[in-house]
């Protein structure tokens, strides 16, 4: 079902006359599978450039999008001394938004910078701290960015954001605001982004459920997005489903089950009203983990749970890495 939603929308990505957003998954997993690590790239249909959701993996994101034929209307001019991934990276990307510095979101933005453009990184100051004394410190990895400790190569501006605040993103026609999330302990980031139209998508980091985490950091996004339902301008919700609900909640570590996240999605229900409130929205699951276990496919099994009590009508949507997706 959700294989044909993306399908249908890559058959007429050609035309952007139409408002909405576009999207190609560059890393669809979360832990383990090295290479296809949680990045997407976002933009307004509206617009020429893109920038990320995340970074945990990027070259090899580019390489799987470009054999799917995701690029085939932004080809690298002949001229350019690129290949279409190198084009892609260094002239389209306009920056980095990273929800958290865990190594699954950020190692390919780190792996990828010797040869990247220079461009932000957009991040809340606990994110950037992190990037710069735990990374691009000379001991992990050299200084790509403009702060911190030792030579600084000045590649990447650490821009950051301002909770529950609109900023323009340079070279793009998006707007975005900020929203804490609680990771078990790490403060992860939501990233609501508005374009030229007033639509609006929001992007979560990893979160575990406001009941675990003693938290009302969802509650708050949930009250903030909901008029944007009822106006119907939210065009999708990006948010992690990482483990099946056979996890209990001692080893969630700050990421939901399908059962935790329908119940958040009944609180957001509630703050929408009305009948049916959330058919047919669009919500992207993120960040499965990835199994060593034999005859395991956790995607399998979330995909089934969460299907088996989606009373609420919402269309879940599952990418696989490469795909090019309109909402």
């Amino acid at each position: 079902m959700n294989k044909h939603l993306i399908m249908a929308a890559l058959c007429c990505y050609s035309s952007f006359s139409f408002a909405g957003f576009d999207v190609i998954t560059l890393g669809a997993k979360g832990g383990i599978q090295d290479g296809n690590l949680t990045a997407f790239m976002l933009k307004s249909n509206t617009d020429n450039n893109y920038i990320t959701l995340d970074a945990g993996s990027i070259v090899n994101g580019l390489i799987a999008a470009t054999n799917k034929g995701a690029f085939n209307d932004m080809m690298a001019p002949i001229s350019s001394p690129y290949t279409q991934e190198g084009y892609i990276l260094t002239q389209k990307i306009q920056g980095y938004f990273i929800s958290h510095a865990h190594l699954d979101h950020i190692a390919g933005l780190i792996i990828a910078s010797p040869d990247d453009s220079n461009k932000p990184i957009y991040a809340l100051p606990s994110v950037h701290q992190t990037i710069s004394q735990d990374y691009f410190n000379w001991k992990a990895w050299p200084n790509f960015t403009s702060q911190g400790e030792g030579f600084k190569l000045g590649k990447y501006e650490l821009a950051p954001l301002t909770i529950n605040q609109w900023l323009p993103i340079a070279n793009t026609e998006l707007k975005v605001k900020a929203f804490p999330l609680s990771h078990s302990g790490a403060e992860s980031t939501a990233f609501l982004f508005k374009n030229a139209a007033n639509e609006v998508i929001i992007y979560l980091g990893d979160t575990g459920p406001d009941a675990v985490e003693k938290s009302t950091a969802l509650d708050t996004i949930w009250q903030q997005i909901a008029p944007y339902i009822q106006q119907k301008k939210l065009k999708g919700i990006f948010i992690e489903t990482s483990f099946s609900n056979s996890t209990p909640d001692k080893l969630l570590f700050g990421h939901l089950t399908p059962r935790w996240l329908l119940t958040e999605l009944d609180s957001l229900a509630g703050y929408v009203g009305g009948e049916q409130p959330l058919k047919d929205l669009n919500v992207i699951i993120t960040h499965i983990k990835h199994s060593l276990k034999k005859g395991t496919n956790p995607q399998t099994v979330i995909e089934q749970e969460l299907q088996a009590d989606n009373k609420l009508g919402v269309n879940f949507i599952f990418t696989e890495q490469g795909d090019r997706t309109l909402l």
